[in-house]
C-alpha cells in the first residue's frame, strides 16, 4: 500500500508513518516547513518528504491520503485554500482518513492495546509502561509522543499482531472531519486514565466536554479489560460514575495501588501489601504516580509488580523531560540548562516542584531554580489560564516569560510576582535577561512544546561567553 500522509512532522503523524513504513508500505508525506527531528528520522526511513501542501502532490495517486489533525479547511486572507491539496483531494473524491482511523485498522487490529489517556504525564508514563513490558520479554509495539531514550525511536511495530502494543492516547480531535477525540479510535484493553483538567481550550468549551470524551473512551474498554484510573482527581471520578464496565485498578490516595517512601526511593503497595521497590533517578510526586499507573497497566499482562517496579529503575526517562542540555562551570559552581516540554501551568508547576523538591532532598536548599518558559501551546495563546501562571510558577526563584505572539499582556499577568518575573518579546533579549540574572549554583529550566528558538543552545553559549 501506498499512503500519503498530510502534516507527517507532527509526532504523532511521524510515528504513524514509521509504523507504516516498518510494516512494508510505501510512505511519502508533505508538511509546511518540513523540519528536524522528525524529518531527519523519516527520511532515515527512506520516506520521501515534500514542502508544502501543494495541489501537484495529487499526482502521486497513493492508495490513501492521510490527514494530520493540523489540517483544515480554512482559507487565507486572501480566500485562497490554506491547505490547497486537502481542497483537492476532496474535490478528485480521493480516499483519505485520519492517523487515528489508519493506526487503528492497520497496526492495532488484534492486538492488546494499553492507552495511556490524561492531561499530563501521557507520554513519560506510555514510555515507562512500555520500558516495562520491553524488560518482561514481550516485546511491545508503541507510539509515543516523544523519544524515549531507553529505545531512541518514537514508535516501533512490536513483536506482531498478537503482541502488546502501548499507546500514548491524546484526547485532542481527530482531523477537521472527524472531532472525536484520537483516543476513541484505539480500543484498549488496559486504560489508563492519569489526570483531567480543562485544557485545549481551542477546541473544547470546557471541563465537563473533556470529561465526555474520556467517557467515550471508557465505553470502549471491555468487560475482561482494565481501567487503571488516579484515585485522586474528582474529574476521573465523575468521567466513572456515568459508567464503567470493566475492572478498576485505583492509584494513589484512596486507591489499591499506592506507594510508600521518598518520590526517588519508594515501595509499591497494592492493598497495603509490599509488591516492589522502585529505586530511580527521576523525580517529584507526579513521576511516583506515574509510576504506579504503569506498574498497575503492566500487571494486566502478566507482568508481575516486582519485575515492573526493578524494570523502572532503568528507566531513563524521555527527551525534553527536564533534559540535562549542559552546564557551564564556575569557580564557584555550575549553572546548569534543561530542556522541558511543560507548557500548562499544571504541567509547569508540577516540573519545578519536582526539581526544588530534588534540590531539597540533595541539601542545595540554597542554588536557584529560574524558570524561562513561553505560552505557545493554542490553549495559552489564547490567554485562557494567565490567572494560574503566578501559581505555576512559585517554587522558581526568577522566571523569565517570552511574549512574542501573544495577544494578551504577559507582564500584566505576571505582575503579582513582582521583581520576581521578567518578560521579553524577543528571544535574544530574553537570553540577556537570564544571563544578567544567573550566577553559579543556578538551575535554570526551559520550558516550551516548541523549539523556543534554540534558546537551550543560546543560553549556554551566552553563559560561557561571560565566563
Amino acid at each position: 500500500m501506498h499512503i500519503h500522509i498530510l502534516g507527517i512532522c507532527g509526532t504523532f503523524m511521524g510515528g504513524v508513518a514509521a509504523l507504516a513504513r516498518e510494516a512494508g508500505h510505501r510512505v511519502t508525506g508533505c508538511d509546511a516547513g518540513v523540519y528536524p527531528p522528525m524529518s531527519d528520522q523519516l527520511r532515515a526511513l527512506g520516506i520521501d518528504l515534500i514542502e508544502g501542501f501543494g495541489v501537484d502532490q495529487l499526482a502521486l495517486k497513493p492508495d490513501v491520503f492521510v490527514v494530520g489533525n493540523v489540517v483544515s479547511r480554512a482559507r487565507l486572507a486572501d480566500g485562497t485554500p490554506k491547505f490547497p491539496l486537502m481542497e483537492a483531494i476532496l474535490d478528485a473524491g480521493a480516499s483519505y482518513t485520519s492517523g487515528p482511523q489508519w493506526l487503528a485498522e492497520h497496526v492495532l487490529q488484534g492486538r492488546h492495546v494499553l492507552a495511556v489517556a490524561g492531561t499530563h504525564g501521557k507520554t513519560t508514563t506510555t514510555s515507562m509502561l512500555a520500558w516495562i513490558l520491553e524488560r518482561a520479554g514481550l516485546a511491545p509495539g508503541f507510539l509515543v509522543g516523544g523519544v524515549p531514550l531507553d529505545f531512541g525511536v518514537s514508535a516501533r511495530l512490536g513483536r506482531g499482531v498478537q503482541s502488546t502494543f502501548v499507546i500514548e492516547a491524546d484526547e485532542y480531535d481527530t482531523a477537521f472531519f472527524d472531532k472525536r477525540s484520537k483516543f476513541v479510535h484505539y480500543r484498549p484493553r488496559t486504560a489508563v486514565l492519569n489526570n483531567l483538567e480543562f485544557d485545549h481550550a481551542d477546541i473544547f468549551d470546557d471541563l465537563a466536554a473533556i470529561e465526555r470524551q474520556f467517557h467515550h473512551l471508557v465505553r470502549t474498554v471491555p468487560g475482561t479489560g482494565r481501567v487503571v484510573v488516579n484515585a485522586t482527581e474528582e474529574s476521573l471520578q465523575r468521567v466513572l460514575a456515568q459508567g464503567c464496565w470493566s475492572e478498576l485498578a485505583r492509584f494513589g490516595a484512596g486507591g489499591e495501588w499506592q506507594a510508600l517512601g521518598s518520590h526517588d526511593a519508594f515501595d509499591v503497595l497494592r492493598q497495603g501489601e509490599r509488591m516492589g521497590r522502585v529505586e530511580w533517578a527521576l523525580s517529584g510526586l507526579h513521576n511516583q504516580m506515574n509510576a504506579l499507573a504503569a506498574i498497575a497497566a503492566a500487571e494486566h499482562v502478566g507482568v508481575s509488580p516486582a519485575a515492573a517496579a526493578d524494570a523502572l529503575g532503568s528507566f531513563r526517562n524521555v527527551r525534553r523531560r527536564m533534559e540535562l542540555r549542559g552546564t557551564v562551570n564556575r569557580l564557584q559552581g555550575a549553572i546548569t540548562v534543561y530542556d522541558d516540554f511543560a507548557h500548562h501551568p499544571t504541567a509547569i508547576r508540577t516540573t519545578l516542584d519536582g526539581l526544588r523538591q530534588k534540590l531539597d532532598a540533595e541539601g542545595k536548599k540554597s542554588e536557584r531554580i529560574l524558570a524561562v518558559f513561553e505560552p505557545r501551546s493554542n490553549t495559552m495563546k489564547l490567554g485562557t489560564m494567565t490567572a494560574q501562571l503566578p501559581w505555576s510558577l512559585e517554587a522558581a526563584d526568577v522566571s523569565f516569560c517570552h511574549s512574542g505572539g501573544l495577544d494578551w499582556d504577559a507582564s500584566a499577568a505576571l505582575a503579582p510576582m513582582g521583581a520576581r518575573a521578567q518578560v521579553a518579546a524577543s528571544i535574544e533579549a530574553l537570553v540577556a535577561q537570564v544571563v544578567a540574572v544567573a550566577r553559579p549554583g543556578d538551575h535554570i529550566v526551559c520550558m516550551s512544546n516548541g523549539g523556543f528558538g534554540g534558546i537551550h543552545e543560546k543560553l549556554l553559549s551566552a553563559l560561557n561567553a561571560t565566563e
